[in-house]
C-alpha cells in the first residue's frame, strides 16, 4: 500500500467505530461480539497482533458512568425519588450502555493501533 492509498485518520476512525477493517473498510474487524478476527476476509490484513487490553473498558466506564451519574443527580434534584427507583432505573442503563459502547470503542482502539502502527509484536520463545 503506497502513501496515496493510505486512508485518512477520519476514515480509519469511522471504520473502527463501525467494526470494519481499518485498511479497506469492507471486511469485518470482529469474529464475535468482542473477539477480534485473525485477519480481514477482504484484504487479508492481519489483526493477530492487535490488542486493545483494558483501554476500551476504562473509556466505557468513564463515558457510561459519567452519563449515569449526571442523569441520576438531575433526577434526584428534580424528583427526589426513593432509592429503589434509582436501582431499578440505573442498573439496566449501566448494563445496556456498557454493552452498547464497548464494541465501538474496542474497534476504535484497534483502528488507532493500525493507523499509528503501534502494535507490539509477540516475543518469540525467548527465555531469560
Amino acid at each position: 500500500m503506497s502513501e496515496a492509498d493510505t486512508p485518512s485518520l477520519g476514515s480509519v476512525l469511522f471504520r473502527g467505530l463501525r467494526g470494519r477493517c481499518p485498511k479497506c473498510g469492507q471486511g469485518e474487524l470482529f469474529s464475535g461480539y468482542l473477539s477480534v478476527a485473525t485477519q480481514c476476509g477482504v484484504c487479508g490484513q492481519g489483526f493477530a497482533e492487535h490488542d486493545a487490553a483494558d483501554g476500551p473498558a476504562v473509556f466505557g466506564i468513564f463515558i457510561v458512568g459519567g452519563a449515569v451519574v449526571a442523569l441520576a443527580l438531575i433526577l434526584e434534584r428534580w424528583l427526589s425519588p426513593p432509592l429503589w427507583v434509582h436501582a431499578v432505573l440505573w442498573a439496566p442503563c449501566i448494563i445496556g450502555g456498557s454493552l452498547a459502547i464497548l464494541r465501538p470503542i474496542k474497534g476504535l482502539t484497534i483502528a488507532l493501533q493500525h493507523y499509528f502502527r503501534s502494535i507490539e509484536k509477540p516475543l518469540d520463545d525467548q527465555r531469560w
